[in-house]
């Protein structure tokens, strides 16, 4: 008899005989089996959080295996909770520190279902779902506190979210953060060798409700400050941890966002690596993985753990600069939250106007979007429901509306344009454009907007107010290159050009990553770069004024191309391994290091300065400077 049919026979009797199962399962759904301890096995095992270890392996039809941790769900209760990849017969065997449990059978039914499948990164800047391999247009939420505030609330919000389009919803698996110690001996994370299951029985529903309304979870995994790194100390700690997550919600629809700000950690971009590295090796599913950060995930990209990359930052010079030079999708979670009348507590707290811009400007910088709104994220101000209906979140859905009808898993930022910032498909037979315009008219300008293509190509035109969504369409057009104005200078406007029946015909003959996505290697030959740091300009730099020194970036060789410059500077220390940092942005102003990821003074640093021209060509020049106390 062969091996399968073996094992086939072995599992039906050990069903026979009361072993955990499911429902024939969807795929790509969870399914969860319990298996409880007996009185003994509690009673010898008093914390099983702690010292109870417990796995499930799942062979897929084809032979594939997922090895996921069992999660304690109170009591003497372990859960194996799985979502089946492909239909058929999944054979399970568990294994353990259980002598009673290791080795047990059992089986699970999968089912075929009409469903996306998870995410995974795809198309070098963009994303695609995992089964039906169709692009995926990420358009999150923020709400911290998602895991504990009322369940009116939380389904009110998401009953308004479902109706605005958002596919993401962003939060702290642990709820609101503590404050001081009292606060974290009732939190659901109380200590190294603690959790309280009841919290994530909560969480289980968030989750569920969330997939089931079409959104994923963005679940951040620990605080700021440091705080997850105080509560689980040693290396051991963070894997209990991290064996509970994966078990308890790898077989969902989720991304994983390590820590809020990495960079408030003492060894971070270390803490990360381990932490990343560990959800890498131990996650079946391979859910995207990144973390939260001050600015920019950048100084993480080299080792190896990120599958995608997270802004905090409305910087434009940041973010199209890095996006010219990693090949990972970019996802902007607080470019700023729209204070729409329930208060704003930080500098980026922004009206609804600004933060509309905001959004279109990360969007040209090539960043999928995260939105925030300060009545409703859940970090100072109480959650309340009402706030889920406000002018940013009407915006957001414009927004969703307007890339639902493009092909925007293949564009990218496009230059060859004056007056507007621009998304293009690259080549000569490119059909479709999507600019921005945030001023369409101000002091001595005109508001033109200019753009010049690679061919000749009768294209449909059509301005769009980003507000409303509202549309006015301009008669069709065949020339090499295109002029005008926005049809009023009262707000901002998005152009956008596209070839109706060519982009037709392109869905029906192209699949997914049909265009090669254009990927730059940046200019560092000394004779070639058309720029220079005048300023500092001696190796030593006295740190008088605090950890920062005045700086300023001198064009040397001027050109068309050279009269619009965006910079971005960067330092590090490489004694201190925290990695590059954004010290600066812009031509001239001040560098500002930060102390946590250097050593102490006299300090060798190494500032990178890239220059990015008006076409999008990016030059890049190294300078050291000794900072001295």
């Amino acid at each position: 008899m062969p091996l399968r049919a073996l094992l086939l026979c072995l599992v039906a009797s050990a069903l026979l005989h009361g072993q955990p199962t499911c429902p024939p399962t969807p795929v790509y759904s969870p399914c969860d089996l319990a298996l409880d301890l007996s009185a003994e096995e509690q009673a010898a095992h008093p914390n099983p959080y702690a010292t109870v270890e417990l796995y499930a392996e799942f062979r897929s039809p084809g032979i594939d295996t997922y090895r996921l941790p069992m999660f304690w769900d109170g009591g003497g209760r372990f859960v194996a909770r799985f979502a089946p990849a492909e239909p058929g017969k999944w054979l399970v065997r568990f294994s353990g520190n259980i002598p009673r449990l290791d080795g047990m059978m059992s089986a699970v039914e999968a089912v075929d279902a009409k469903t996306a499948g998870f995410l995974e990164p795809a198309n070098i800047h963009h994303w695609r779902t995992t089964k039906d391999l169709q692009p995926h247009l990420w358009m999150g939420d923020t709400q911290y506190a998602f895991a504990t505030v009322p369940d009116a609330v939380f389904n009110e919000i998401l009953a308004r979210r479902k109706e605005q389009r958002f596919t993401h919803v962003r939060g702290n698996l642990l709820g609101p953060r503590p404050e001081n110690a009292a606060d974290a001996s009732s939190s659901p994370l109380p200590a190294a060798d603690r959790i309280v299951p009841t919290h994530f029985q909560q969480v289980d529903r968030r989750i569920r409700a969330l997939n089931d309304a079409g959104m994923v979870a963005d679940l951040i995994l620990g605080w700021d400050r440091n705080q997850l790194a105080e509560i689980l100390p040693t290396r051991k700690d963070r894997e209990r941890y991290l064996n509970y997550v994966i078990g308890r919600y790898a077989a969902f629809n989720v991304t994983w966002q390590l820590v809020q700000e990495f960079e408030e950690y003492k060894d971070g971009k270390r803490l990360m690596k381990e932490m990343g590295d560990y959800l890498r090796q131990r996650d079946p599913y391979k859910h995207p993985r990144s973390t939260h950060t001050v600015s920019t995930t950048s100084p993480l990209v080299r080792d190896g753990w990120m599958s995608y990359m997270l802004y905090q930052s409305s910087d434009d010079q940041l973010g199209a600069i890095e996006h010219q030079l990693y090949q990972l999708p970019a996802v902007n979670a607080e470019f700023g939250y729209e204070n729409s009348g329930a208060g704003a507590t930080h500098a980026h707290h922004v009206d609804s106007d600004t933060f509309r811009k905001r959004l279109w400007n990360s969007t040209m910088d090539g960043q999928y979007p995260t939105y925030g709104n300060t009545g409703t994220y859940g970090g100072g101000v109480p959650v309340q429901a009402k706030f889920a209906d406000s002018p940013g979140a009407t915006a957001m859905k414009v927004w969703y509306d307007f890339f639902s009808r493009t092909r925007y898993w293949e564009l990218e930022p496009y230059f060859e344009v004056s007056g507007a910032r621009c998304l293009g498909l690259h080549g000569e037979d490119a059909p479709e454009f999507v600019c921005y315009v945030e001023a369409p008219a101000s002091a001595g300008q005109t508001g033109e907007v200019e753009i010049r293509f690679a061919k000749k190509h009768k294209y449909k035109i059509e301005w769009v107010n980003p507000a409303d969504g509202a549309v006015t369409a301009l008669k069709e057009y065949k020339e090499q290159s295109w002029a005008g104005v926005p049809p009023s200078p009262g707000h901002d406007w998005v152009l956008h050009f596209y070839r109706d029946g060519y982009v037709q015909g392109l869905s029906n003959r192209y699949k997914f990553e049909s265009r090669a996505v254009p990927v730059q290697e940046p200019e560092t030959a000394l004779a070639k770069i058309p720029f220079e740091m005048a300023e500092p300009a001696k190796m030593g730099v006295p740190l008088a004024g605090g950890w920062k020194i005045p700086y300023r970036i001198k064009i040397t060789r001027e050109s068309r191309a050279t009269r619009s410059m965006m910079y971005l500077l960067t330092a590090e220390d490489t004694v201190a391994g925290e990695g590059a940092r954004v010290v600066a942005t812009g031509p001239e102003g001040f560098l500002q290091f930060d102390p946590r990821a250097l050593g102490k003074p006299p300090v060798v640093v190494n500032v990178r300065v890239y220059g990015m021209n008006s076409v999008g060509k990016v030059y890049v020049v190294d300078k050291v400077f000794r900072l001295e106390p």
